[in-house]
């Protein structure tokens, strides 16, 4: 059975911070994503396949903190991680702190090809980049306005934040944006796992959140689940929560959705929030998040994609 579920990232994300016509674009763009992945699964292509272009097609949209649009850190750049992971062998790749590449899960998808390392960082983690053709981009080409913003404003209060809840006097609820990440379940049963983010407006240069850490933001194998968090990465760091659901499921016999819900309390019970999407080995899905909302879509069993935003919305 096909699955397929990907999020946009989870916070303070309320209706009354929404114009209608926000609310219309990201329902949109989760909604196109979401079909062509059930459309390449539906032709046959693998699990690992569908989330990296899944990932790909999120981080091309300003609407989302990865790729073109990420937040800008302390000094006004662009650094970003990602992860992808592979169900079937557990293989996987990442990059942190990558600047001036355009679709860093593609980097991290290299990296788990090459097959040497599983991780690459900063300059390290650009130079492969570049030697596997990826094309350097100029620090500005990734760079938008509302982000320009967003570090003016969180300098100006000596805050650093994640995009769904920065309450900057100055801020535009209508710019808040998040991690991304897609899960899926292909026809073979094969699980994968993708997660991509620009991090947090004015971190610290250098800042690594959970994305790129497998068994903290992203895990997958066919033997239990796949899964892609998002929220506040430090508190997702020190629950190990990828790792931790899983392991619920493995050694406590938990199933996804009681695995799911005591990770995430887990997390909040150290004063952090956020969320995940997971599937398991039989197709199960869960999408559970603590804060006020997370940009979602999901395959559910009857085959049909479905789009919510808010913590009132199914799914």
């Amino acid at each position: 059975m096909i699955r397929f579920a990907l999020h946009g990232g989870a916070g303070v994300i309320e209706r009354a911070a929404l114009s209608a016509q926000r609310e219309e674009d990201y329902r949109q763009t989760l909604g196109e994503i979401a079909r062509d992945a059930l459309g390449r699964l539906q032709a046959g292509e693998s699990a690992v396949a569908v989330v990296e272009q899944a990932v790909v097609a999120l981080e091309e949209s300003p609407l989302f903190n990865a790729g073109y649009g990420s937040v800008l850190n302390a000094d006004g750049l662009v650094e970003m991680d990602a992860a992808i992971m592979d169900g079937r062998d557990r293989r996987c790749g990442a990059v942190a702190a990558l600047g001036r590449i355009a679709h860093p899960v593609s980097v991290a998808r290299a990296i788990m090809d090459d097959g040497r390392h599983v991780l690459l960082a900063g300059r390290g983690a650009q130079r492969f980049a570049v030697e596997q053709g990826f094309a350097l981009l100029r620090e500005e080409q990734l760079v938008i306005s509302a982000r320009q913003q967003q570090l003016i404003a969180a300098k100006a209060e000596n805050k650093v934040s994640l995009d769904h809840d920065q309450q900057f006097d100055t801020f535009d609820p209508e710019d808040r944006t998040g991690t991304v990440g897609a899960v899926a379940r292909d026809a073979q049963g094969n699980l994968a796992a993708a997660t991509s983010t620009g991090g947090m407006t004015n971190k610290h240069p250098g800042r690594v959140g959970d994305s790129p850490l497998i068994g903290s933001g992203t895990w997958a194998d066919n033997d239990h689940l796949c899964l892609s968090a998002t929220g506040h990465g430090e508190y997702f760091i020190r629950a190990q929560v990828a790792h931790d659901v899983a392991a619920r499921m493995a050694y406590a016999g938990n199933n996804l959705l009681d695995a799911c819900a005591a990770t995430l309390a887990q997390v909040a019970s150290m004063g952090g929030n956020g969320g995940l999407i997971a599937i398991d080995r039989d197709g199960h899905l869960a999408l559970p998040f603590n804060s006020a909302g997370m940009y979602r879509g999901w395959v559910g069993a009857d085959g049909q994609v479905r789009v919510a935003i808010y913590g009132d919305e199914a799914g």
